[in-house]
């Protein structure tokens, strides 16, 4: 009982301190290769796991649902590898993919589709693919990233109307070496409840280097 108040407990504290943009979540290691203006990078990531889920999309209810699957994976719907369940620290970013049936203009990492939303929770990096709890969902999966090369455009305040910055991200790659090899997809880095002028939002896209 008590792990449990200690785990929710510190939770909470990290949300309350999160609305001043104070973030203590873990975040998955990189290497900035480079630094086209004083908002878009280029990242080198390692390979890593993230807890994922993909259900048919409907709008903000879904990235809801998403979440909330997401959530009751890592505070305790989950089987260990050893017996009982364990409970596992947030991390940064959330990743959402929107998938829509259009070229490059389209955003977690968060994916969308037309018809689907995916989301992505990073696993702290003590885990591996032996030690990472199973989860008790079956919409709820345990995925390897591979390592991977994206680049990033930051920006504060809302995530709604995302498309702008999407287009602004592959605005700033057409001079460069770097081509755009996927769809866009958006990274989140605080809460709802976040001061708007302090989130950390950001567009990103993995690229390849031009031939």
């Amino acid at each position: 009982m008590w792990s449990n108040i200690a785990y929710f407990a510190t939770l909470m504290f990290e949300s309350v301190i999160g609305i001043f943009g104070v973030r203590l979540y873990e975040e998955p290691h990189y290497d900035v290769i480079s630094r086209l203006n004083n908002r878009v990078e280029i990242r080198r990531y390692s390979s890593r796991l993230a807890v994922e889920t993909e259900l048919s999309s409907n709008g903000k209810e879904t990235m809801s649902d998403a979440f909330r699957l997401l959530f009751s994976y890592i505070s305790g719907a989950n089987q260990a590898p050893d017996e009982g369940s364990l409970k596992i620290a947030m991390t940064v970013p959330v990743e959402v993919i929107v998938n829509k049936n259009i070229a490059m203009t389209t955003p977690v990492q968060v994916s969308q589709d037309v018809n689907t939303v995916r989301m992505r929770f990073y696993l702290p990096a003590k885990f591996n693919e032996s030690t990472a709890p199973i989860p008790t969902n079956n919409l709820v999966r345990i995925i390897k990233v591979p390592e991977e090369t994206i680049a990033t455009l930051r920006y504060s305040g809302s995530t709604e109307g995302s498309n702008s910055r999407e287009t602004e991200l592959i605005e700033a790659l057409k001079e460069t070496q770097w081509l755009p090899s996927g769809k866009t997809y958006l990274l989140g880095y605080d809460s709802p409840f976040s001061l708007p002028f302090l989130r950390r939002n950001e567009v990103a896209v993995a690229v390849t280097v031009k031939q």
